[in-house]
């Protein structure tokens, strides 16, 4: 590695390190965090996998022709529809993987996509129901797209931390055959 990419993977991990931190103080001390009341007092934080820059990959986002909306079920059992947007073609090691990114149903052009998400760590280390990622598109000149798929940043949804929420739940296509070790890791026993 060069100086200059020491420096800036320095930098994503310092600048990741602090989103964490930020993240961690909201669910303690915000009204609007999804951790009960009763517990923020006593919240030790969000655990972690560490910084790891071979799950942050490009990915090429390939728009379908007539995106399907699907009804996604959700932790709660309701149905909340989503445009079936694109998909998100990509490698993580050797392995080519594909995801699809839903978008609002009736949105004509996303520059963000919703990525719902399982892979080999779910229900081990990872939250069972799956975990999420949002992720900005690049328009490019040609009307080609790609998108950087950041598994550091792979949360896990509301209802990991109270059955107060209603989350969807991530469609099979969305399964990875990969241990995603990255990003959010489970609440803890019990949650």
């Amino acid at each position: 590695m060069s100086d200059a990419t020491d420096r800036q993977a320095a930098e994503y991990v310092r600048e990741l390190a602090e989103f964490r931190r930020e993240k961690d103080r909201f669910f303690a001390e915000s009204p609007q965090s999804p951790i009960p009341a009763a517990q923020r007092r006593d919240f030790p934080g969000l655990r972690y996998y560490p910084p790891d820059l071979t799950f942050r990959v490009r990915a090429e986002v390939v728009p379908f022709e007539r995106p399907d909306v699907l009804q996604l079920g959700t932790s709660t059992g309701e149905i909340r529809p989503q445009a079936r947007y694109a998909e998100l073609r990509f490698r993580l090691g050797d392995r080519e993987l594909r995801l699809a990114g839903f978008a609002d149903p009736g949105e004509a052009q996303a520059d963000e996509l919703f990525v719902p998400f399982r892979d080999a760590t779910s229900g081990r280390e990872t939250y069972g129901a799956g975990r999420y990622l949002e992720v900005e598109l690049e328009h490019h000149a040609g009307g080609e797209h790609s998108a950087i798929l950041d598994f550091n940043l792979a949360y896990n949804p509301y209802c990991a931390y109270s059955p107060y929420y209603s989350c969807p739940i991530p469609p099979a296509e969305n399964t990875l055959p990969v241990a995603v070790t990255a990003g959010e890791r489970d609440y803890g026993e019990g949650h």
